[in-house]
């Protein structure tokens, strides 16, 4: 929201940004210096007007075209890592319960299997067991799925799979159906749960209240940072945002401390 006036924040471009510029270590380039196909892994989503001034990189975008394989996976992936670890994190934060997540398709399948095979195991592990035979059971079957779907596509270039009509990283219609299924129920138990609204809302007031201090004076960002970013960011909005998207939550909620 802060960045509404200023063109914008997008978290892939931001993970984009800072791989390219923001890390700030070696004598003979700014970045990471990563392969192009790295950087179209991290870039998994981006608005049409942004696109347009990342070169080829952001063509995909603008022509409606399918990623590279290794990006594919890396969507992929990286769903199946956001769903199991957040039901972890609910567990542990008390957010969701076993009761609840028994009722849960992909969740209550492993838990019948691990609960039959250790009775007497405590919830803390049991928890545990039953998001490891999650993620091995959606990983197994997401490179069975696509080893499948390269070998009947055939392709001969890296064009063949970015033509191609839909992703060809995918899951089976099984894997997909649950996969789906514990996305909708974190989002309806987890993502929607008030205790979870209220961090949210406190979060954009931090956030909102940190923009406004250091746009109003620039000297209250550390030198260094500053001295860092000029040349290369010109705007103070976005360097600004750059700050505060590098914050840790810790270190967000001791700067407003600090700035109040």
């Amino acid at each position: 929201d802060c960045m509404r006036e200023y063109g914008g924040f997008e978290h892939n471009l931001q993970s984009l940004r800072v791989v390219d510029e923001l890390e700030d270590k070696y004598a003979d380039f700014r970045g990471l210096n990563l392969t192009w196909e790295t950087r179209e892994g991290i870039l998994k989503h981006c608005s049409a007007r942004n696109a347009r001034q990342l070169g080829d990189l952001g063509k995909r975008f603008l022509e409606r075209k399918q990623p590279g394989l290794e990006a594919q996976i890396v969507n992929m992936v990286d769903a199946i890592a956001y769903n199991n670890h957040d039901v972890d994190d609910g567990v542990r934060a008390g957010l969701l319960s076993l009761s609840q997540l028994r009722k849960q398709g992909m969740f209550g399948q492993h838990f019948e299997v691990v609960k039959r095979r250790y009775p007497n195991l405590d919830d803390r592990r049991l928890v545990g067991e039953v998001i490891r035979r999650m993620i091995d059971y959606v990983v197994t079957d997401l490179i069975d799925h696509t080893t499948a779907a390269v070998k009947a596509l055939h392709p001969t270039s890296i064009d063949d799979i970015r033509n191609h009509k839909e992703s060809v990283a995918g899951f089976s219609k099984e894997a997909l159906d649950l996969h789906s299924g514990l996305k909708r129920f974190l989002n309806k138990n987890l993502y929607q749960h008030e205790r979870v609204l209220a961090m949210n809302k406190k979060t954009k007031e931090i956030i909102g209240v940190l923009f406004e201090r250091y746009m109003t004076d620039t000297t209250l960002m550390p030198i260094r940072f500053l001295q860092s970013s000029r040349g290369d960011t010109k705007t103070t909005d976005r360097v600004v945002a750059n700050y505060i998207a590098g914050m840790t939550d810790r270190f967000a909620i001791a700067e407003h401390e600090r700035l109040n």
